[in-house]
């Protein structure tokens, strides 16, 4: 499919390539709807894309999520992402991300940047002396990923009072796949309101820090797809809800921390044939936007959990209007955000 097919149907504005011979940088900036306010996301930064049209594709995905997410959030930004193709022999970090900067700031303000996956306050750093749409900054928010562990948190709580009848997670059983930045703090959340937590991920560090911290219990991915749980969190990349997966769950809900969770729309069908409620991952996770987006107006760090804290309410809407209507949560969330883009 060519680019420019891939941005008519998908209702994108524009894929950006940019490149510099001297650093080595390859990145794509996909900006998906910004009459919301200008495109508000982070940079992926990974050597593991196979072809440049991957990491457009996902770049474009990314871009799309934001959208939602903002718009869901009632935060006043458009869908942007951005994606680099480090290079898989050495290279210089600190030139990489600096020539991203200037690249960023050649965009004009359409798009934001802060960090997201294989990205860090140490990064962002690198990017600002060469471009003011950046947010993420230390001495500002900082890393967004607490924050974003608090708002999953808070929607957990929600769904638990639609499926169990109490917000309340004590006792509860959880499995989070993934305890990078988002699910370690997603864990200590967890930890804090009591929930019985079980965790895997491919960084074995992470996971004896979790254990070690947090007294939370280690499985392999297979094992913790097989649990019986009552909450399920994917933490880690996109695409957790597979063909694979899908059929090894024996939980009552998923809610987690990871963009795209679903591999495509068929298996939020699936889940919702099992029994499992799925909410939606861009509205459960969109605490770190809200974060970024109260810098880029003027840091209140109390501002920036309270909104995020309403959370809550939003996933409580959803669930409602999927139960009043019939309709999958994710279908509700959608028609939530065109409705809000139209307007």
């Amino acid at each position: 499919m060519s680019y420019f097919t891939q941005l008519l149907e998908g209702g994108y504005e524009a894929v950006h390539l940019l490149s510099d011979s001297k650093s080595g940088l390859r990145a794509i900036v996909g900006m998906h709807n910004t009459r919301l306010g200008p495109g508000l996301g982070g940079t992926r930064a990974l050597a593991t894309y196979a072809s440049e049209e991957e990491a457009v594709a996902d770049a474009l995905r990314l871009a799309r999520g934001m959208t939602y997410k903002a718009a869901l959030a009632g935060v006043p930004h458009g869908g942007g992402k951005a994606v680099i193709m480090l290079p898989r022999g050495s290279f210089d970090r600190e030139k990489i991300f600096e020539s991203f900067g200037r690249a960023v700031e050649s965009l004009g303000g359409r798009y934001i940047t802060t960090e997201d996956s294989g990205t860090s306050p140490d990064d962002m750093e690198h990017v600002r002396r060469h471009t003011k749409y950046v947010v993420g900054l230390k001495e500002r928010s900082g890393d967004p990923s607490p924050v974003t562990a608090y708002g999953v948190a808070r929607a957990m709580e929600a769904t638990a009072k639609h499926v169990f009848g109490s917000p309340d997670l004590k006792g509860l059983r959880v499995t989070v796949l993934g305890v990078g930045h988002v699910g370690m703090y997603l864990v200590k959340e967890l930890h804090q309101r009591g929930a019985k937590v079980w965790v895997s991920d491919i960084n074995p560090a992470s996971v004896q820090h979790a254990v070690t911290q947090y007294g939370v219990t280690a499985v392999d991915a297979d094992a913790l797809h097989r649990m019986e749980a009552d909450i399920y969190a994917p933490c880690a990349l996109g695409g957790a809800i597979n063909d694979t997966t899908l059929s090894l769950l024996n939980v009552k809900a998923v809610c987690g921390a990871a963009n795209n969770q679903l591999l495509t729309s068929r298996h939020g069908e699936q889940l919702a044939r099992r029994g499992i409620l799925y909410v939606p991952d861009y509205a459960a996770n969109a605490g770190g936007l809200i974060n970024v987006a109260q810098e880029w107006a003027g840091y209140d760090r109390d501002k920036a959990y309270a909104r995020t804290s309403l959370i809550f309410d939003t996933i409580d809407t959803v669930l409602t209007r999927a139960k009043e209507s019939g309709l999958r949560p994710e279908q509700v969330a959608d028609r939530m955000v065109e409705e809000r883009l139209a307007g």
